[in-house]
Order: C-alpha cells, then structure tokens, then sequence
C-alpha cells in the first residue's frame, strides 16, 4: 500500500554554476525556481500496477525518486507499507570503481537489505544478470545494458513489496527486456505493486491496471490505460490552453483544426462490409476537409485489438507520400492493406499531422473512430494474432549425409 498526499517539489535553477557560490557569499537570490510536482495525490493498492506517463520534464523521474528515497520532497506526505525497491536512471547507487560483485553489496545495503540476505542471494543475482566473468570486472567497464541488468536483478532479489520501473529497462537488450517483463508479471500475479513508467504505450495498456498522466508536474488524468493514453495523446497534440478541457471521447476527437477529417470507411474487397474474413484486401476511404491550404501534411491509422493494444500503425510519412490540400477542399485518401488478423473485434484510429513536425502538432486526432471484425480465414488456417503467410518446402539432402 503507498499513499501520496499532496506532494510538492521545487528546484532552484542556476544560468551559471559560479551563481551558486555567489548566492551564499553575498546571500543574494541569483536562481530561479522550478517547480516539478504540484500537489500530487494518489495510491497504489497491494498487487496493482500503476502506470506514469507524461512529456519529458513531465515530473515522472522527479516523483519515482522521491518515492524512491532518492530525494525528499518540500512539502506533503508519503504513506509506504512495505519495502520499496526500483530501477531508476542508469547507474543510481554504483560506484564506477568497484566491480560487480562489490556493487550488489552496496546497491543492496541502500535497497534495504540486510548482509546477510544479500549474501543469501548473491549467486541468484550473479546468474539472474547473465553478466558471467564481467561481474569481476569494476562497473565503469561495463555497458548500459550490462548496468541495466546488474541494477535490474538486485532490484528484483531485494524482494519489495513496491517495485519501481524507469525508462532504464529501456537501454537492455531484448532478450533480457523479455526476461525481465517475466519476472515483472510474476511478480504481479504474486500480489506485488508497481509503478512504471515508460513511453512503450502498449506495455502500459498490457501491464497496467490504470496510469496517470503528469504534465507541467500535475496529475491532469487517473484512468484505465486506454483512457489515459488517449489523454497523453492530446498532450501531445493540443495546445496548451486545450490540456485541460474536459474532451468528449467521440468523433469529433481533437486538434488544432486547420484540417479535419470529415469521414471514413473501411470495407473488406470481397465483403464489402465491415465484417471481413482474414485474407481480404481491406480499403479504407479517408475524407479530409481543408479548413485552409496545406502544402505537406501527414494522414495516419492505427488497429487495435479489443483490449486496446496497438497492432499496426502507419501514415504517409512512413509510406513517403507527400499530401497536400487547399483551403475549402474535400480530398479522399485510400489506403489498402492485406487483412492478415485473426478472427476477432478491431478499432481503427486516424490521425492528422504536420508533415515536417509530424507527431508534435495535431490537426485533428480521432481515437477508435471506425470499429471492424474479422470472421473466417480464406486461406490456411493459422494460431496467433496475425497469419505470416509461411511457406513450407522439404529440401533434399546433399549426397552422402
């Protein structure tokens, strides 16, 4: 259980580092200040896993610390039941100089552990990292995947009741990211916490039972992952006076307006309805309004399943086709595309955007704006969420084998 009571963190910001000695010799204010966290409250339930998103400089960092022990904050209070251990930024809580096996020591002492359960699990952790002859070795020499996963499997041995994730799972590679999501999920399903923070989208809307969104250090949304991530996307596609509008989730969607979509359809080549066998050529018929002219912009679409995890995403960026529109223009765009999704319920999401800035300025977003359903398989029958459409050939031997 974790409670956070109005949190509060500031930071006093220098232009130069001389400024510092400055203030305190003539006890002059030469800083400005920063404030990263604004009066933040929330709690995390035993066994849920909350997730945090937001922009860079959002306060997500900021909050894991403090949460952490890392840093205290200036005002508020923290409520924590249990044991709180994390992976934060690369190499917190290392010393460069020491090897591997010197660091799982010192690292577990500042997680809270005792030398003797350290001791207890040190061969688990040395074989959890796979790092072999290079946990000998003094951690300046090592890589930031090898940081990762040395900062990872004493985090994870420490046995916390609250798990903290950073964006530093991030720089592993993805074997080791693989192995590590396991152990997370298991640590979930054995009524452990977590926080997690990530820009990975689709491991938020998988892991998590609900996330917030921080922007400018205030929590301006605490939802189930779909809806939070929907509310991320608008900060990164309104403008800052729209971030706090209370916006319908609908059709109307939303963005700065200079383009809109007025339309779509989506219908199977052979069906020619919504409802589609896998193996169909899909045809989705675009319409967008110009409000003004627009000499380069980018027209976007994403599939999701029906637990709302992305599936497959493009836009004419990617595919580089340059659109363009004049003001007052009704223009149709089509896309066409193999259906090759297993039977099941989809929703299709559009996207308008500057084609220079591309995801940095939204003309108009629509989240879930068309809904499908794939029913039968044309071809082979196939398992999984989508058919690769392998090929089988037997070869012959070579003589003699």
């Amino acid at each position: 259980m974790l409670r956070v009571s109005h949190v509060r963190k500031e930071f006093k910001l220098y232009s130069r580092p001389a400024l510092r000695l400055k203030e305190i010799l003539f006890r002059r204010s030469y800083h400005t200040r920063h404030v990263a966290l604004h009066d933040v409250s929330f709690e995390v339930r035993k066994g849920e896993t909350l997730g945090i998103l937001g922009r860079n400089g959002a306060g997500k960092s900021t909050l894991l610390k403090i949460l952490n022990g890392v840093l205290l904050p200036d005002g508020g209070e923290i409520h924590i039941e249990g044991r709180v251990t994390g992976l934060l930024e690369l190499g917190t809580g290392f010393d460069g100089n020491l090897t591997g096996v010197q660091n799982i020591l010192g690292n577990g002492l500042l997680l809270g552990m005792t030398r003797e359960e350290i001791e207890a699990k040190r061969d688990a952790i040395v074989e959890f990292s796979e790092l072999g002859r290079f946990i000998d070795e003094p951690i300046r020499t090592y890589s930031s995947g090898m940081v990762m996963r040395l900062a990872f499997s004493i985090a994870i041995h420490a046995d916390p009741d609250i798990f903290l994730v950073d964006e530093a799972l991030s720089v592993g590679d993805g074997h080791f990211q693989q192995k590590c999501m396991r152990r997370i999920k298991a640590f979930r399903a054995s009524g452990g916490s977590i926080i997690f923070v990530s820009h990975d989208l689709n491991a938020m809307k998988m892991l998590c039972d609900r996330c917030l969104v921080l922007h400018e250090g205030n929590i301006v949304a605490d939802d189930i992952p779909e809806l939070a991530v929907n509310r991320y996307y608008q900060l990164l596609g309104t403008s800052e006076e729209e971030i706090y509008e209370d916006l319908e989730e609908s059709k109307e969607g939303y963005g700065t307006g200079e383009i809109r979509i007025a339309s779509a359809s989506l219908t199977g080549q052979r069906s020619l309805t919504t409802l589609m066998p896998s193996g169909d050529t899909a045809i989705l018929d675009v319409e967008v309004l110009g409000n003004c002219s627009l000499a380069n912009f980018t027209l976007g679409m994403m599939i999701r399943d029906r637990f709302g995890q992305d599936l497959y995403g493009t836009n004419s960026y990617l595919l580089d086709v340059p659109l363009t529109i004049e003001a007052g223009e009704r223009r149709t765009f089509r896309y066409q595309f193999p259906m090759h999704l297993s039977p099941g319920k989809y929703t299709l999401s559009l996207s308008l955007h500057d084609g220079l800035e591309h995801t940095e300025k939204c003309y108009h977003w629509c989240d879930n704006y068309l809904s499908f359903e794939v029913a039968g398989i044309l071809g082979s029958p196939f398992a999984g969420v989508c058919d690769l459409e392998a090929k089988l050939d037997p070869l012959q031997h070579p003589v003699g084998a």
